[in-house]
């Protein structure tokens, strides 16, 4: 695997191939150009400690599957707790190597073997608990998301160790699709709520504040809403309403789960939609391709779609007993691992506010940004900064020179190689912004070349960003280094980047920003002559000139949330891939109904319109899992066990399968007659007269 390849790496400690099928219908559907690949037999604790491995290679996502039941299979109930420590120390050490993020998968363990394993979960949730760069899945999140009527097959499991019926490896890889899904695709950062229908049934304008409902379905939106708001999304109203009617209803209902505090701005009038985020994503400085629409009225989700199409727009259910299962299936509101600076997020929008009536109240820019006391740390990065450093890579669009997105795994790799990275703190008197800035570079010849330069949003236009081009000057003279070279790389939405590095020099021609060392330590704000003053930022804070998302949410949050669902689906759209098939002679139709009900099998696992009964099984794409498979149902249908070596002896068509499935019958019927036989010649004369009697009566 080259370097800089990027797959979802599997390894398992069962036969796993199985899930293949549906990873590959979910990367599709995510758009993720992933291969999937897959570790030799029972090799995960190797792939975790062996940094030249499938894992260790891999940038893409690696994915672990364990079940605790086999390692009872490989060494009884002994050392069990000993056994998942270790594993739990193989996650960190490969957390902190590996380029790849981690989604460790605990896997369902039959019933017979629950109880002996039952601690080792608490074993490893609690060891992986801290680990950004891990994600677990558990069987009770699986099973409670994408619920399966029969996960183990016994039989596939005994022939080829192949634990779990198709239906639940569905479930599994609709799980880790989720879990690659949020780790993937940058994150949706504000949710704009519709009032009336959507937070509380009713209408305020009309019933009174008193009058709406807060009823079952309105009360989980509301619990929902509230625990996105606390993993770091930001909540906004967005209805057309009377404003002193809506905070009205808020006062009238202090059992909601959300108070009008809760939201981080507001729009609440009778404008368009459209128009009205596109002024809340001004105002809290997002893109408008971060915001979600929720609102009951389809029509209203049209018309904001047509206007802001940026935003994802969710028209709640018609009937309101669907909502909470309905938002539990839209992926746009996963979140990766909440970071401290995530979970404060509130906290800081209402030292925003403030900040802006302070604002307000100044008579100038300049007396404004001086009464705000700005403290400014930048230095070297700690390890506890790691997480946030990594997001604010992934997260911030704007005042990013090179939007190179780094996993923590990959810092740590470009610290090791002799890179050096600078963190940068912001406070004013109304409080903390938190860790907003990164500065990851090096030295070069005679030169600090910077590899990344962002800076969130939250402190735009106040002079931070001049502070951190001082700061690589003041290194780079220390140091005798001639330059600062600061690249920028267009991606969409970084034109306040250009803008900024523009107001201090001319770009050369391969787009790289070279500053003379003294040059760049001398660089200072002045209030009202930079050529990117926050007005500049906020134009193009609002709209992303870029294509709209590729994954289709409201069809997975419907369509696409029942494991069955999701297996026709595939199904469907393998046949619609196919040719037709071709017109069969009458020799390969089938003869009995056994070869019938074979036939319609076959064609299931194969993914074919149709099948002969002389079509061989490997010929038409079969393989040696579907063939165990394939078994395992056989002997759900007749009650019969194959061995695989009806498989491999000879040509395995739909014909020689009856043969064997009849075959074995006869045998288990013969055994049958013989104990009847041996049962009858043990009863004495009296004993055969009495049966026989009873039979008569019977008739």
């Amino acid at each position: 695997m080259p370097s800089d390849d990027r797959a979802i790496a599997l390894s398992a400690t069962f036969t796993a191939e199985a899930i293949q099928p549906a990873l590959a219908f979910w990367a599709g559907e995510l758009g993720l150009d992933w291969e999937i690949r897959f570790a030799a037999y029972n090799q995960l604790f190797q792939q975790l400690l062996d940094p030249e491995g499938l894992f260790g290679r891999n940038r893409g996502a690696n994915v672990g599957l364990v079940r605790f039941e086999d390692w009872l299979r490989d060494g009884g109930t002994a050392g069990l707790e000993e056994r998942a420590c270790r594993l739990v120390e193989a996650v960190r050490a490969s957390a902190a190597s590996f380029r790849a993020p981690l989604i460790l998968a605990i896997c369902p363990s039959a019933p017979p073997h629950e109880a002996a394993v039952a601690a080792l979960e608490h074993v490893v949730r609690q060891g992986v608990a801290d680990l950004a760069a891990v994600d677990l899945i558990t069987p009770a999140e699986v099973l409670a998301l994408y619920p399966v009527a029969e996960i183990h097959d016994a039989h596939s499991d005994e022939l080829g160790r192949v634990p779990y019926t198709p239906l639940f490896f569905v479930a599994l890889a609709t799980a880790v699709a989720r879990k690659i899904h949020a780790l993937v695709h940058p994150p949706y950062k504000a949710i704009a709520l519709d009032c009336d229908e959507t937070l509380w049934a009713g209408i305020c304008g009309e019933d009174g504040p008193h009058g709406v409902v807060l009823d079952e379905p309105r009360r989980a939106l509301q619990e929902f809403m509230a625990g996105r708001r606390e993993s770091g999304m930001l909540l906004a109203l967005a209805s057309k309403n009377n404003e002193n009617d809506v905070i009205e209803t808020f006062r009238a209902h202090p059992e909601m789960p959300l108070g009008i505090e809760d939201f981080a701005a507001r729009r609440i009038d009778w404008s368009s939609k459209g128009a009205n985020l596109a002024s809340l994503a001004h105002e809290l400085g997002l893109g408008l391709d971060t915001f979600i629409l929720v609102d009951d009225n389809p029509k209203e989700c049209t018309e904001a779609q047509a206007e802001a199409p940026e935003v994802l727009a969710l028209a709640l259910p018609e009937s309101a007993a669907e909502i909470p299962e309905f938002l539990r299936h839209v992926w746009a509101f996963d979140q990766g691992r909440a970071t401290e600076e995530d979970r404060r997020r509130p906290e800081l929008y209402a030292q925003r506010a403030e900040r802006a009536r302070a604002e307000h109240a100044a008579a100038n820019l300049e007396e404004f940004l001086a009464s705000l006391e700005l403290a400014v740390a930048i230095a070297p990065l700690e390890t506890a900064q790691l997480a946030r450093v990594s997001q604010l890579t992934r997260r911030t669009n704007q005042m990013n020179a090179t939007c190179v997105r780094r996993t923590e795994a990959e810092i740590r790799e470009l610290l090791a190689g002799g890179a050096e990275c600078l963190a940068v703190e912001v406070k004013d008197r109304f409080g903390s912004y938190g860790l907003t800035g990164v500065m990851i570079f090096r030295a070069v010849a005679d030169a600090v070349a910077v590899d990344t330069f962002l800076l969130s949003c939250r402190v735009l236009g106040r002079g931070v960003e001049h502070r951190m081009v001082a700061r690589l000057g003041e290194i780079a003279t220390a140091r005798g280094l001639a330059r600062v070279e600061i690249p920028f790389v267009t991606a969409g939405r970084n034109r306040p980047a250009s803008l900024f590095l523009e107001s201090l020099r001319t770009a050369d021609a391969d787009g790289v920003f070279r500053l003379d060392a003294r040059e760049a330590a001398g660089v200072k704000y002045r209030a009202g002559q930079s050529a990117t003053p926050p007005e500049a930022y906020n134009k193009t804070a609002g709209r992303s000139p870029g294509p709209a998302r590729r994954v289709d949410y409201l069809k997975i949050a419907t369509a696409l949330r029942d494991p069955r669902a999701v297996w026709e689906r595939m199904r469907a759209a393998s046949l619609a891939a196919q040719p037709p098939p071709a017109g069969g002679d009458a020799a390969s139709l089938p003869r009995t109904p056994v070869e019938r009900d074979l036939a319609e099998l076959w064609a299931e696992l194969l993914n074919r319109p149709a099948v002969g009964i002389r079509d061989n099984f490997f010929e038409l794409g079969g393989h040696s899992l579907l063939a165990v498979q394939l078994l395992s149902r056989v002997r759900q249908m007749y009650g019969v066990d194959l061995s695989l070596e009806v498989v491999y002896s000879g040509e395995f068509t739909v014909a020689e399968l009856a043969k064997a499935i009849e075959l074995k019958e006869m045998e288990q019927g013969g055994a049958e007659y013989q104990d009847l036989l041996r049962e009858l010649d043990s009863l004495s004369d009296e004993e055969v007269r009495t049966l026989l009697a009873e039979e008569q009566d019977a008739e």
